[in-house]
C-alpha cells in the first residue's frame, strides 16, 4: 500500500521542474493526480508520464494569475474525483532588475502569479478541504524570502508574501483539520536554470544544485505526515551552497 493511496492532490506547476517531480513522488506512493500549468501540450506530457505509475492523473491548462482559470481548475478536480486531499502550490516566476530600474509591470506580472495565484489556489482548495473535514496545503516558497540577492525585488518580495499566507492558512485552518507549510528550496536542476546559472536578478554564475527528486522527497514527508502533525517550514539547500552569507 502506497502512503497516499486514496488521496487526491492538486499541484500547479505540474508540468515540469520541481512540481513534475512532486508530482512523481506522491503518484509512487499511489496519490490520484490533478496537474495545472500553462502549457497545455507539455502538461499532457507530464500527466501521461505520471500515469504509467498506475495512478489516475487530469491535466488541466491554467493560468494561476486568472480567478476563472483558478476556479474552473478545481471544479475540475471536483468532477473528476470528488474530493481535494492535497495542494501544492508549486506555480511561480522569477523575475527582477536593479530596484531603480524596477517596472510596475514586472513587479505586477511578478505577484499576480507568485501571490495572487497562490491565494486564489488556496482559497479554493480551502472550501473543498472545509466541507470535507481536513486537507493539507504545501505552498512552494524560497529561501529568497530569507537570504535575497541583488537585483530580484519582485521574486524575493513575493516569495516573503507567501511566507505570510502560509502562517495564515495554518492559522484558519486549525479548527478545520487543513494543515499548511512550506517548502523553501535552494538551487535546483530544473529546466529553466539547466546551465547552473542564476535564473533571475543577477548573474552569480555556475552554483551547486541539488535535484527535482530531493525537493519532491521534502514534500512528500511534509504531505504523508499523519493529520495532525504539520511542517510549518522546511528548507532544502545543497551542502555546499553559499547561503548564510549570500546576501
Amino acid at each position: 500500500m502506497g502512503k497516499l493511496d486514496g488521496k487526491v492532490a492538486v499541484i500547479t506547476g505540474g508540468g515540469t521542474g520541481i512540481g513534475k517531480a512532486i508530482a512523481r513522488a506522491f503518484a509512487g506512493e499511489g496519490c490520484d493526480l490533478v496537474l495545472a500549468a500553462r502549457n497545455a501540450e507539455r502538461l499532457q506530457q507530464s500527466a501521461d508520464e505520471i500515469a504509467e505509475a498506475g495512478v489516475r492523473t487530469l491535466a488541466v491548462p491554467t493560468d494561476v494569475a486568472s480567478e476563472a482559470d483558478v476556479i474552473a481548475l478545481f471544479e475540475r478536480a471536483m468532477a473528476e474525483f470528488g474530493r481535494v486531499d492535497i495542494l501544492v502550490n508549486n506555480a511561480g516566476v522569477i523575475d527582477g532588475d536593479p530596484i531603480d530600474k524596477l517596472t510596475l509591470e514586472k513587479w505586477r506580472a511578478t505577484f499576480s502569479v507568485n501571490v495572487d495565484g497562490l491565494m486564489m489556489c488556496t482559497r479554493e482548495a480551502f472550501k473543498i478541504m472545509k466541507a470535507q473535514g481536513g486537507g493539507r496545503i504545501i505552498n512552494i516558497g524560497s529561501i529568497a524570502a530569507d537570504r535575497p540577492r541583488e537585483w530580484s525585488a519582485p521574486y524575493t518580495s513575493s516569495k516573503h508574501a507567501v511566507t505570510g499566507l502560509t502562517k495564515s492558512t495554518a492559522l484558519d485552518g486549525r479548527d478545520y483539520g487543513i494543515s499548511c507549510g512550506q517548502l523553501n528550496p535552494g538551487n535546483t536542476w530544473v529546466e529553466r536554470r539547466a546551465d547552473g546559472r542564476s535564473a533571475s536578478g543577477r548573474d552569480m554564475g555556475a552554483e551547486p544544485m541539488v535535484e527535482t527528486a530531493d525537493m519532491a522527497n521534502a514534500a512528500l514527508f511534509m504531505a504523508t505526515l499523519p493529520p495532525e502533525a504539520n511542517v510549518l517550514e522546511m528548507t532544502v539547500i545543497p551542502t555546499t551552497m553559499t547561503y548564510l552569507g549570500r546576501g
